[in-house]
Order: C-alpha cells, then structure tokens, then sequence
C-alpha cells in the first residue's frame, strides 16, 4: 500500500495535519488498513524532503499543517491512472504459513487448513453483513467503504478457494504417499510395475 501516495492524494483535496491526514485516510477506507501516526509523519517528513510538500504554518492548535506542491499534484495525476504493480506481490502471511508448513517435519497441515478456513469465513459473514448494513442505509459517502468491502468480499472468497485447493493438494500428497510406501493404489489394487 502507498501510504506516500495515499496521504498525496488527501492532501490534493486540501492542506491538513498529520493527525487530520489519519483520520481522513481512516475514514475513507473504512479503518481496515489503520495508519499509526508516527509513520504518517515519517512520511510527511520524506515528501517534504522530496518537494512534494511543504509546511503552510501552524493551524493555531500547534498542529503544523501541510499542503501539496505543483510537483506533488503532478505525482497524484500520475498515480490515479497508473495500474498497481504486481512484480513483488505483497507478503502474505498464510501462503507463508502454509509453506513453512508443509516443509516442516512433524508439523500437520490439515488442522492449519481447517482453523483457517473457519476464520475465513467467519470474516467473509462480517464482510458481507457490512456490505448488506451499508447498501441498507447508503450515503453518498459510503461509496468508498462498499469498494473496500467488495474487495474484502472478493479475496476472502478466493481464499476459501485457494484453501479448498490446499486441502485436495494434501489430500493427493498423502495418497501418493500411501501408494508409494505400500505399492498399492487407495483402492486396494496392486501397483503395476514395467
């Protein structure tokens, strides 16, 4: 996630402080990805060093109140069209899990698939009852929120997928297993042998 050009973005619609940038950030993405203020403010501190903004004084309060440069307008009219890059995908913490998993020895894979995909689903419910909650009383605000739901909705549901597709994968290692070590197939019948 580029919180650079996230915070870039917010302050495209105007001047704001760090704590302000926070919770607008929060706000419009329906606090699922929570920002912590020392790393706003790191960031802040790096744009400005960039030329990407710069301080526009104090708001009275002892907040310091940023506001974006041309060449940081410039950045955010160039990162709104531009696709998201996929040569490093993210980490993702269970395809991780499951790796470690499988490679390990004593460790088995089935209870890890199955406490999972409960989890899984239990979020999936939350998601789509959000979704359901926020269709039911929707104000033009919430648009922002039901694309982050949708796209919760989406991947949650291509992780049961994928976990359902992990599951027969082990499925089919043991039973090839089980053929190798006994030479016969799970059905009671001989291995053929050339």
């Amino acid at each position: 996630m580029s919180i650079r050009n996230s915070l870039l973005a917010l302050l495209h619609d105007q001047p704001r402080y760090g704590y302000q940038l926070r919770a607008e950030f929060e706000d419009r993405t329906g606090a699922m990805w929570p920002l912590n203020i020392g790393q706003v403010y790191t960031t802040l501190d790096r744009l400005e060093r960039d030329g990407l903004v710069s301080k526009m004084g104090d708001d009275g309060d002892g907040h310091v109140v940023y506001g974006i440069t041309e060449a940081g307008r410039m950045e955010v009219r160039e990162w709104f069209p531009a696709a998201v890059g996929r040569r490093t995908p993210p980490r993702n913490e269970l395809a991780i899990k499951l790796a470690l998993a499988v490679t390990l020895p004593g460790v088995d894979v089935a209870p890890v698939i199955r406490a999972q995909r409960a989890a899984s689903r239990a979020a999936l419910q939350d998601y789509t009852k959000s979704r359901r909650d926020t269709v039911a009383n929707q104000r033009p605000a919430d648009t922002a929120w039901l694309l982050v739901l949708d796209s919760l909705i989406f991947q949650t549901e291509a992780e049961l997928r994928w976990l359902d597709l992990c599951e027969a994968r082990m499925a089919q290692l043991q039973q090839n297993r089980s053929f190798k070590s006994t030479g016969k197939a799970s059905g009671g019948e001989t291995a053929r042998r050339p």
